[in-house]
Order: structure tokens, then C-alpha cells, then sequence
């Protein structure tokens, strides 16, 4: 026999080897468990539904409309191009889905400037696009442009171009034109109920101006200016009045940022009045409100969002004034929040339900705009979330412990699934394991919960994972996660689960869905990183488990989950014996817009002692750093700093680069590429 015949024979019994492991423990290839399909923007208009699917890197929009709500895929983008889609709306018509496509609007800055992921000599661009719902060539209305709002005659699209405000007929004929010209930075926009005026706020620095524009009109109408910072102005009905915040002017003054008031300007005549003030508490502080859920709903009632009594709750306040109403009392949070097109009733997804462990989930409650009836839609061990109002019904995206998340609808009160069919045969739901709900209690007597993620098919002791999320401001759940960036992770975990790891994804303090004092806690981040205790007690907690081996315990997290990261290590390489830190925070000393304050040097040290950078003489564990150079959410050259580091320190790193993409991997191979680097870097850390 020769030795290229030896040689074949080798490879062959080591295939089929490695083929009869694979079987033996029900191992499935990386890739299969990331073949899920990943939903957003799902958005609605009287019977009709549009949404966007990115699988496997390709990105397009679907719609389904009544009675059967049969999927149709209306884009022709067939490439794993980077290129994402947003900001998708259905005209009021029902004629037209609009779109932009390109950029990165999940990004701190830059979000509307384009991305070359695949790295294209022609490189990208950032587009408006129109479609027409019944299907048919996708019509390009702006070869540049961002942040679209469609008219409610159904006839007109606003953009911002170049910073400025632009129009354009939302079939494509004719050429867009410029709106109108304003010295500051134009954001939320409104549009009267006639769709002949827009509302937006004009942000000048210190202070901010809500203007309106009138279609045929010279000049800019402004509404009650004063040395304050007025945002988010919304329609009353009838279009006669905006309602609005006001903000203390940027200014140094106690309580400035979180005093805030509504109010509610009638366009007849001049100025504005009060209708309700916060208290000048941090629980009513503006930055626990969300301006976005401002809503001049029917029987002339104001409705919005706010920490008021200590959770994330809707109240009502009558637009003449009064006191506030709460909508939504309970010991849970209401999120994403949707009015219906007649007024009266509100729809969101929330953390309660029939079962304790609801508060580790997502269900769909309603309720009036003037009245704390408040009922949930569903129940379930499933998660349903952003959910939209239909003609007869409401739809949302629902998900399992096995099945990713698809668009939904309640039919006779039962979750009826649209695109199903969309989830490949190659995903493995069969070899899913259900997470468990376990709570563990911090150093301070804190209640912290996580998910548990391990297969009932190995034995012995095995080696553990800590998954951090990012945000910090997130919540993960018992089932699959219905954004984008932790849909990914969840599979992760499922899958390290599945290759023999036990996998614990902790939802540490200044994450959301526990309370104001859980989600708003004392010196944390740079102010002393008080949540960093909260990961310690959750690698204690593996470590004491008969099924782990605690000598064996790596940790990985991304964006404010990959500081987390870094911040174990340096200050844990005694408990983490290896770790992932990907596009992770590593300097936490502020900027220069802070170097004025008197105590410059107490923010400067506690800042500083808040880092990984400040441990990196105690870091002993190795690592593996990725990021992406093109991030917008955390700078590249975190990574740069503490890799110069840790290299000074004689630390074992290996490094993993993506050019070109962002903080959100818009190319599903760099996503491929970035979890199989992972998986490698702890198979071989943590199982030698």
C-alpha cells in the first residue's frame, strides 16, 4: 500500500470517527443552529402586514394580509450583502410598503452613513425605497437618505438627506425636492392629521424649538419657544393642538435631568400650558420616561410611560390637566407600545402573566387610554413580543424554547403562526433544550436571575459558560429572543449547551424587567460598576454546582457584556478561567465633556477603578478579542488599548478582526465566523 493510500484511509477513519462522536452525543454543526430565520420591524395598516426576515444574511420585506395572512417575500435581495432594512411602513392606503435600506440605525453614531461589509471597490450606499404591497418592482426614491415618515394621505415621503429635510412622491414619479431649511437638527416628526402640516423638534444645543412646517407656506411656525429644550410633539386629533415636552435648557442645575412636564400648545393662538409635571423625583425623571410613547389618544387623553410607582408602567393625564392615571398597575414593566388607529385602546408586551416565571418572559396585554383595565392576550412558556394592532385583531412576533421567532396573529384567542414554513428543516429544534429559571442572590442580598441552558445527555462534571448580554438595558429570557442580536446569542448558548457545556445567561442589575432599584441601581457603571457583583455570584453559583467542573468556567458577552467580561477577568482569573470579549467597553474615564465639574479628579478615579483596563495587572486568564473596526456602538480602539495591554502583561490573547462591519455583523458569514471562533477559543481553553 502506498502512502497516499495510507494517507486517504486515515482521513477517511477519522471522518467517519468523528461522524459516530458527533451521532453518539447528538452533536449538530454550528451553522445548523444558526439557520434561523430573524424577524423585525413588523409593522401594520388596517388588515395588512409588513415585516422584514434577514436569513442568513439575506434581508428582505414580507407582507401578509387578511383573512389567511399567507407570507409573500415583495424584495429581490438574494445576497448575504450587509446591507440591512428599516424604518419599514405600510402607507395608510394599504397600497405601498416603504423602506430604507443600508447603514447601521442600530448604531450609536453614524447609523444613517453607509456600510461596506463585503468591503465592494463601488462601496454602498443608504437608500429610500418604496414597493408596491400587491407586489411588483421595488422603486428607488432617493439614492441617499434616512429616517422616513410617510404621509397619511398615503401620497408623500419625508427624509432626511445631507442633515436636511427632503419630499418625495411615494411612487417614485417626479424628483425629490427640499422641505424646508432649519439652523438646528431636525428629529421627530409628526405629521397633522390632514397630512398638510409636519410637527418636529429642532435641537439647538442648549436648548430645542418644536416647529411646524406647512405644506405651500414661507416660513416655519414656532410653538411656545423658550430657554428650554421642547421634543416629541404629537397631533391632537383633530389638528388643532400639539402636545409636547419641555426640558430644563442644558444648563449644571439640580434635579435638570429629571425634571420634565408635559404640555399642550393649541396652534390658534400663542404660547402653551402645563397639563402635568414629574415630581422632582429620579423614579419620574425624565431619562425613565420614553418621549417615544407620548400618544394624544381619544377622549382627549395623554398618555405615556414612566417609572412613576417604581416599575416601567403606562399612565393617562386629561389634556386639560389633571393628575396622571395609572393604566397598568402591577408589580411588572410594559414595553413596546402600540395605539390602535380609533384611539381608545393601547397594545404592549410585558412581563407577567398567570405563571411566576412570566417575569422572565414576554406576553401581549391591552388596555383603554383612559381606563386601568388592563387584560393579557397571552400566555404561554413562549415569548410574544412588538406587537401591532390589526383591523379586527393584533399580530406580534412569537417564539418557543425550540422555535425562533415568526410573525403571529390571535385567531379565536389562539396564536395563529404567518411564515412558519420560513424556519429551514436544518435548524435542529428537536435537539433544543428548555432553559430553567434560577435565581441567585448577590454579595448585597440582590435577587438575580438567569436562564440555565444544559443538556440531559452528558454526565460527570463539565465545563461552564457565563453569557453576559450587552445594552446594559436588556432582558433575557426563558425562550427564544426575538432581536436580532440575542436571537444570535440564544442559539449560541443552545448550542454550547448541546456540545456538552453548561450554559448560565445572567440578567445582572442595570438590565430592565425587575423594578427601578434593579434597573437604576446605585454606583453602578462608571460610577463604581456596583453591577459587576452581580456576574461574580453568578460564576460562584456555577462553581458550586455538583455538575460543573469550577476550574473549567470561561465567560463570554458582547458591547457592555464584553466590558463585563473584561472587568471578570481582570478582577476573577481565579474563578474564569478563560474568556470571550467581544467589542467590549474597556476605559470607562468620561470624555471632556466632563473635565469641567469641580470634583474632575474624584470622576476621573472612580471612572478609572470602574475599567478592565485598571485590573489588567491582575489578569491572568486568556482571551479572545473580536471586534469589528467599522463598530458605531463602541469605538475600535478599546480593543486596540487593552490588546497593547494585556500584550505588556505577558497575557495570552488571540485576536479575531472583522473589517468593514459593524457592532452588529451584518454579513451572516462574519456572524458564522465570529461564533465558530467562540466555540474554538473555549473547546480548546476548557476542554483540553
Amino acid at each position: 500500500m502506498n502512502n497516499h493510500s495510507l494517507h486517504l484511509r486515515q482521513m477517511l477513519f477519522s471522518v467517519f470517527l468523528f461522524m459516530g462522536i458527533s451521532c453518539l452525543f447528538g452533536q449538530t454543526d454550528l451553522d445548523a443552529f444558526l439557520s434561523y430565520p430573524e424577524p423585525g420591524n413588523l409593522t401594520s395598516s388596517n388588515n395588512k402586514l409588513a415585516w422584514t426576515f434577514n436569513e442568513e444574511g439575506k434581508r428582505n420585506v414580507y407582507v401578509a394580509e387578511a383573512p389567511d395572512f399567507k407570507p409573500r417575500r415583495l424584495t429581490p435581495y438574494l445576497e448575504d450583502d450587509g446591507q440591512e432594512i428599516t424604518q419599514l411602513s405600510i402607507s395608510n392606503d394599504g397600497k405601498w410598503v416603504v423602506y430604507v435600506r443600508g447603514g447601521d440605525h442600530g448604531g450609536n453614531w453614524s447609523g444613517s452613513q453607509p456600510v461596506n461589509a463585503t468591503s465592494d471597490v463601488d462601496g454602498a450606499a443608504v437608500q429610500v425605497w418604496s414597493v408596491p404591497f400587491a407586489g411588483g418592482e421595488p422603486k428607488l426614491l432617493s439614492e441617499r437618505g434616512s429616517f422616513i415618515s410617510v404621509s397619511p394621505n398615503s401620497d408623500k415621503v419625508v427624509f432626511t438627506k445631507l442633515g436636511e429635510r427632503w419630499v418625495v412622491n411615494i411612487d417614485g414619479s417626479g424628483e425629490a425636492r427640499k422641505l424646508f431649511a432649519d439652523n438646528g437638527n431636525v428629529r421627530h416628526l409628526s405629521w397633522s392629521p390632514d397630512g398638510k402640516k409636519i410637527a418636529f423638534t429642532s435641537h439647538r444645543g442648549t436648548h430645542s424649538f418644536i416647529g411646524v412646517y406647512e405644506f405651500g407656506a414661507r416660513s416655519l411656525k414656532w410653538v411656545s419657544p423658550d430657554f428650554s429644550r421642547d421634543m416629541f410633539p404629537k397631533w391632537s386629533p383633530d389638528g388643532k393642538s400639539l402636545v409636547f415636552v419641555r426640558r430644563p435648557g442644558n444648563v449644571k442645575l439640580k434635579y435638570s435631568s429629571y425634571v420634565w412636564e408635559l404640555r399642550v400648545a393649541d396652534l390658534s393662538g400663542e404660547g402653551s400650558k402645563v397639563i402635568w409635571k414629574a415630581p422632582k423625583t429620579r423614579k419620574a425623571g425624565f431619562k425613565n420616561a420614553v418621549g417615544n410613547s407620548i400618544q394624544w389618544a381619544a377622549n382627549n387623553s395623554i398618555v405615556f410611560r414612566s417609572y412613576l410607582d417604581g416599575r416601567q408602567h403606562l399612565y393617562s393625564v386629561p389634556a386639560s390637566g389633571g393628575k396622571e392615571l395609572l393604566l397598568t398597575p402591577g408589580n411588572f414593566m410594559v414595553e413596546e407600545v402600540s395605539l390602535n388607529a380609533k384611539g381608545d385602546k393601547l397594545i404592549f408586551s410585558t412581563n407577567t402573566g398567570k405563571d411566576e416565571k412570566d417575569i422572565d418572559r414576554r406576553h401581549i396585554g391591552i388596555v383603554s387610554v383612559n381606563k386601568a383595565d388592563m387584560t393579557l392576550l397571552t400566555e404561554g412558556e413562549g415569548v410574544e413580543s412588538s406587537p401591532v394592532f390589526l383591523e379586527n385583531t393584533v399580530a406580534f412576533l412569537s417564539s418557543t424554547t425550540s422555535r425562533p421567532a415568526v410573525p403571529a396573529y390571535l385567531k379565536d384567542g389562539k396564536i395563529t403562526l404567518i411564515a412558519a414554513e420560513n424556519i429551514p428543516a436544518t435548524l435542529p429544534q428537536d435537539k433544543m433544550v428548555t432553559p430553567e429559571q434560577v435565581i441567585i442572590i448577590s454579595k448585597d442580598g440582590t435577587k438575580v436571575h438567569g436562564q440555565l441552558f444544559k443538556s440531559k445527555n452528558s454526565s460527570g462534571k463539565k465545563p461552564a459558560i457565563l453569557f453576559i448580554h450587552g445594552g446594559p438595558s436588556r432582558q433575557m429570557f426563558l425562550a427564544w429572543d426575538h432581536r436580532g442580536y440575542y436571537a444570535h446569542t440564544y442559539a449560541l448558548n443552545q448550542y454550547l449547551a448541546n456540545q456538552g457545556y453548561v450554559v448560565l445567561s445572567v440578567n445582572y442589575r442595570l438590565g430592565i424587567g425587575y423594578g427601578y432599584d434593579f434597573d437604576n441601581p446605585k454606583k453602578a457603571g462608571r460610577y463604581g460598576a456596583s453591577e459587576y457583583q452581580d456576574i461574580q455570584a453568578a460564576g460562584e453559583w456555577l462553581a458550586e454546582q455538583k455538575d460543573v467542573d469550577a476550574k473549567k468556567i470561561g465567560v463570554y458577552g458582547g458591547s457592555y457584556g464584553g466590558y463585563l467580561t473584561a472587568l471578570a477577568l481582570g478582577k476573577n482569573s481565579d474563578l474564569f478561567a478563560a474568556g470571550v470579549d467581544i467589542h467590549g467597553v474597556h476605559n470607562r474615564v468620561p470624555k471632556s465633556v466632563y473635565k469641567s465639574t469641580p470634583d474632575k479628579e474624584l470622576v476621573d478615579r472612580v471612572s478609572w477603578k470602574s475599567s478592565p483596563n485598571a485590573y489588567v495587572k491582575d489578569w491572568t486568564s486568556p482571551v479572545l478579542l473580536i471586534h469589528a473596526d467599522e463598530d458605531r456602538n463602541v469605538g475600535f480602539s478599546h480593543s486596540v488599548d487593552l490588546s497593547q495591554r494585556l500584550k505588556r502583561k505577558g497575557v495570552y490573547f488571540e485576536s479575531l478582526i472583522i473589517p468593514n462591519d459593524t457592532h452588529h455583523w451584518m454579513r451572516h458569514e462574519n456572524l458564522l465566523k465570529i461564533s465558530k471562533a467562540t466555540v474554538d477559543f473555549f473547546n480548546k481553553q476548557l476542554k483540553k
